[in-house]
């Protein structure tokens, strides 16, 4: 058993100080000091904040490895990388490619996810297959090569590992391959580079769309005469991605966003394998892209993905919000962990559920991570 003490306790509605949060591979309690168990382990968080484990659902890569690339020991190089970040657990998220392929991944990820509980680094939760079902003319980075139209069929035979599918509406049929997959699984269906209109958009999500990929990335925009896929984020019940890495999107939108989504809203990284590397040339689908500062880019300009890190998105949007540490926090746990439905064992810090808990300074750079009650990362 271990005890953290002299932290800042980030729980879903306050910060709590002067309490010990005691846990085992699950959150046992959060108790007076002079009630820690004796023989417990104790853990000075020296004063920081002591949050829940951060969830990243759609990022690619990371530290010069690609999910994409089918390659297990890249996956664990990318998990033993991001546990220093402050990520429990994570969805490897492909791109655009082959539908063999997009099977491939799917059964890699498959048998790592048991492994993965117990190595050295990041959990792995799932599967995040951003594509191939997208509109080429909002394919931002994605490879148009290997653009389908949307295929139920190989979404709902891997539903076992596939969490969240983004796939543009207008390219599905009378909304065919969505209400298949609402019908059959539990897979979020993710409405994302799509060129759709505002009522189009709103119809998908009737039909059951549940979540919209990266919002302002690569999706019809807000007009006051045309609202777009924007509007249709913004005035509809669904989950809704944002990339807080201060050039995506810029930072006054946080907590504007915030304001109408709350609880609803999650943040992500849609981080490349140039994350965590220098500037310089690397690749994503097969095409080549140029990392420069934090902007990451293909030959001819356009925007491709980040090198954001879950935990500094988090502390861009406490710097550029008057949002409290839990309500921003909660973007990056709990609003997650609820739209992939285990929101009863992860995302927040309460007794019973999984002991994912991190200690983080003012501007959220990870002190220590601690995944099922072992210590996987310590500064």
């Amino acid at each position: 058993m271990k005890a953290i003490v002299n932290g800042r306790i980030v729980l879903r509605d306050r910060v709590l100080t002067g309490k010990a949060l005691v846990f085992e591979e699950k959150i046992v309690d959060i108790s007076d000091n002079d009630r820690i168990p004796a023989g417990a382990e104790i853990i000075d968080a020296g004063g920081a904040y002591v949050a829940p484990g951060l969830i990243d659902v759609h990022i690619h890569g990371y530290m010069g490895e690609d999910t994409s690339d089918c390659n297990a020991e890249g996956v664990r190089k990318m998990s033993a990388g991001l546990v220093k970040k402050g990520v429990t657990g994570w969805l490897p998220t492909t791109v655009t490619i082959p539908r063999e392929d997009l099977v491939n991944v799917a059964a890699e990820i498959r048998s790592l996810i048991e492994e993965s509980k117990a190595w050295n680094g990041s959990a792995i939760l799932g599967m995040n297959a951003e594509g191939p079902f997208v509109n080429p003319k909002r394919k931002g980075a994605q490879n148009e090569d290997y653009i389908q139209k949307p295929d139920a069929d190989v979404i709902i035979e891997n539903s076992d590992v596939i969490k969240i599918v983004t796939l543009a509406p207008e390219m599905d049929e009378n909304f065919e391959a969505i209400k298949k997959i609402a019908s059959n699984t539990s897979v979020v269906i993710s409405m994302g580079h799509t060129d759709a209109s505002y009522e189009l958009a709103c119809d998908a999500i009737t039909a059951g769309v549940r979540q919209v990929t990266h919002l302002f990335n690569a999706m019809t925009p807000l007009g006051h005469r045309n609202p777009g896929v924007v509007g249709a984020a913004l005035n509809n019940s669904v989950y809704t991605e944002l990339i807080s890495d201060n050039f995506h999107i810029h930072p006054a939108l946080f907590q504007l966003v915030y304001k109408l989504k709350g609880d609803k809203l999650i943040l992500i990284t849609d981080s490349l394998r140039a994350a965590g590397l220098p500037d310089g040339e690397y690749t994503l689908g097969g095409q080549k892209i140029f990392l420069k500062g934090i902007e990451c880019r293909l030959e001819d300009g356009t925007i491709a993905g980040s090198v954001l890190t879950l935990n500094k998105g988090v502390g861009n949007v406490i710097a550029n919000t008057d949002l409290t540490v839990p309500q921003v926090v909660a973007c990056a746990s709990i609003n997650p962990a609820t739209a992939l439905g285990i929101a009863d064992k992860k995302g927040s810090i309460e007794i019973g559920k999984d002991a994912d808990i991190i200690i983080a300074d003012e501007s959220f750079n990870i002190k220590k991570t601690i995944i099922g009650g072992s210590v996987r990362y310590e500064s």
